[in-house]
C-alpha cells in the first residue's frame, strides 16, 4: 500500500521498496498518466532506448543483412524530368 505525504505545498506518494522493485523503477524519472480507476505510474523511457540490443539480437538469430550494391553504385540523376 503506498501512502501520501505533505511535502511543501504539494503532496507526494510512498511506495514499498518490494513494489518499487518488482515494478523496475528504482532511481528512474517516472511518468504519470491520469486512468479512469486512477493514476498509473510508469518508468519514463528514453526514445531509441533497448533498440541497439533489439538489433544485436536480430543480427545474432539472422546473420547480418546483404549491401544492396546496386543501389549504392548507382549515379546520381537529378529529378528535373520528373512531373509532380
Amino acid at each position: 500500500m503506498a501512502h501520501l505525504v505533505k511535502i511543501g505545498n504539494s503532496q507526494g506518494i510512498r511506495i514499498p521498496k518490494p513494489l518499487v522493485e518488482q515494478a523496475q523503477l528504482e532511481g528512474k524519472e517516472l511518468k504519470l498518466q491520469l486512468v479512469s480507476e486512477g493514476i498509473l505510474i510508469t518508468p519514463e523511457k528514453e526514445a531509441r532506448e533497448g533498440w541497439k540490443e533489439a538489433i544485436e539480437r536480430v543480427i545474432a538469430g539472422q546473420g547480418q543483412e546483404a549491401m544492396d550494391n546496386d543501389w549504392l553504385d548507382s549515379p546520381l540523376t537529378s529529378d528535373d524530368e520528373l512531373e509532380w
